[in-house]
């Protein structure tokens, strides 16, 4: 027996509380769509608060052809940017360069090569390296970000951290993006523009009956179950979403997902510049070296199969060590595990390609409808966070198939909440906020600015004092950004709020986090009891 059904159906039932999924019901909603969104957990509490933080093209897939996946991105870079400059900002990438790089002997341009030039034994030669990033420069007609250039790391600030033996580098253009951040934004604008967004709500099961889903759902905080009906299901369940086809919906789907666990290490502070470095291995893989946090450096990603959904995923003490040994091969002063503050791992739902390798597995999305039973169904197979966008609006074209939508693609250029500001408007958002608010430091300032933009006004309101943002909770997060947080972005427990919205978790103790806990608990529990 069900506490709840739902009164009447909705038009979209989305089913995951990730970016494919919030970035769905963000466009459904905006063309006029009723939505209603369920999320197991947190918002982003799994591959979406994962990735190694980047809006990229993916330079490395231009190896494996995916010219169109490129371009795609590459465009959206800029799209992304101009709509988020609080969550996402232009950076450089290093990639230094030595005979010694290879490639990856499985990709389409390595199997050219070595028949071409058998010589070169999988080495990359250096203006194989320059073509490419003249291919990464204008496949995606950049406005914002400056092109490639070659550097020189002798006596420079980006040779310092390096060994002697690399003397020279090709530096070109990307972008960060604070991801979990991403996540919980699409789903505020999807909830201001219509739709239900239900986090710790766990889909049981799904059927079809006639024209209509009928769905499920468990409360995993209270136990509490309802039904709900909804004209359309999208199965954005991420690494469940072949779990979701086979056990929650009993759909007979050839389709299938392949569960690839990329893996990170966070150190202490590796160097003293704002750019990135791009690191190739003897092993033809790639990581990255990232500056993090303004104190930390962010080392990834590992490629590595990931069985079971079901199981967290964990940086290994083998993926550990990979990664350190990787950097000591770039790095002049050598990294050991005791430099290592944090880990985190992430699984990425890739499409079934059939691959030989979890590297070579395609990193595009595929969309498919099943409808020849009744009501039908979209799931969503893998997906980068760079093309969330386009997949949202691929996936709109599919639904308004099915569905009756009041209006096209709009979401291009849009800003989300405190993004409404020039990408080059930070430095003076900053200076804007000290003036009001005299008590914040220019750390603080830039915090606040960098996650909620021209919304830190409101978050802070008329304080005049540090002590008017009530309880200190440590590392300039006080009473008032917590409220602000639960209020308006879906956070309930301390954990939501120190490694997802924020990332504070690397400054604060484990009692301070634990009593911050407590607070949330207690203000929801009151909360609770008022309704």
């Amino acid at each position: 027996m069900t506490d709840g059904q739902s009164t009447s159906p909705s038009d979209l039932f989305v089913i995951g509380g990730g970016i494919n999924g919030c970035g769905i019901a963000r466009d459904a909603a905006g063309r006029g769509a009723s939505v209603v969104l369920a999320e197991m957990g947190d918002l982003a509490s799994a591959t979406s608060s994962s990735s190694t933080k980047l809006f990229h093209g993916g330079l490395r897939y231009l190896e494996y052809l995916e010219v169109r996946l490129v371009r795609e991105a590459l465009i959206e870079r800029e799209v992304l940017l101009r709509a988020m400059p609080h969550i996402s900002w232009p950076m450089r990438f290093v990639l230094p360069y030595h005979p010694d790089i290879r490639f990856e002997s499985e990709t389409p341009i390595s199997k050219m090569l070595s028949k071409v030039m058998p010589w070169m034994k999988g080495r990359r030669p250096a203006w194989l390296i320059r073509m490419g990033l003249f291919m990464y420069d204008n496949l995606g007609g950049r406005k914002i970000l400056p092109g490639t250039s070659t550097l020189s790391l002798k006596g420079t600030k980006e040779g310092a951290p390096l060994q002697e033996r690399f003397e020279r580098a090709y530096e070109y253009s990307d972008c960060w993006v604070e991801d979990s951040r991403l996540v919980a934004l699409n789903a505020r604008d999807a909830e201001a523009r219509g739709a239900k967004i239900m986090t710790r709500t766990k889909v049981t099961h799904a059927q079809r009956e006639g024209d209509l889903w009928r769905v499920e759902t468990e409360d995993t905080e209270t136990g509490k179950t309802a039904t709900h009906f909804a004209k359309m299901l999208i199965n954005a369940g991420g690494p469940w979403v072949g779990d979701i086809i086979h056990d929650k919906i009993d759909l007979p789907s050839r389709e299938g997902v392949r569960l690839v666990r990329g893996s990170h290490i966070v150190t202490r502070k590796l160097y003293d510049h704002d750019k990135c470095y791009f690191f190739q291995g003897t092993d033809g893989r790639i990581i990255f070296a990232i500056p993090y946090e303004r104190d930390f450096t962010l080392i990834g990603t590992t490629d590595s199969e990931h069985k079971d959904p079901a199981q967290r995923p964990v940086c290994t003490p083998e993926e550990r060590d990979y990664l350190i040994d990787f950097a000591n091969r770039y790095f002049a002063k050598s990294i050991s595990k005791d430099d290592v503050v944090w880990t985190y791992s992430g699984v990425r739902p890739l499409y079934d390609d059939g691959a030989s390798s979890a590297t070579a597995a395609t990193r595009d999305y595929t969309l498919k409808v099943d409808a020849k039973d009744g009501a039908p169904v979209l799931n969503v197979f893998g997906g980068k966070i760079t093309t969330y966008r386009r997949l949202a609006e691929s996936a709109l074209e599919k639904i308004g198939e099915h569905i009756s939508l009041s209006k096209g693609a709009w979401t291009a250029g849009v800003p989300l909440a405190g993004g409404d500001f020039p990408v080059d408007g930070v430095a003076a958002l900053v200076q804007g906020l000290r003036g009001k608010y005299p008590f914040l430091s220019d750390t603080w300032a830039l915090r606040l600015v960098r996650a909620y933009g021209t919304e830190a006004e409101k978050l802070l309101g008329e304080a005049k004092r540090a002590e008017n943002l009530g309880r200190d909770f440590g590392a300039t997060l006080t009473e008032a950004e917590v409220i602000w947080l639960m209020r308006h972005e879906f956070a309930r427990t301390a954990e939501d709020v120190v490694w997802r919205r924020t990332k504070l978790g690397l400054r604060l103790s484990e009692e301070e986090i634990s009593a911050l806990d407590g607070w949330m608990t207690s203000r929801r529990e009151r909360a609770d009891a008022a309704e």
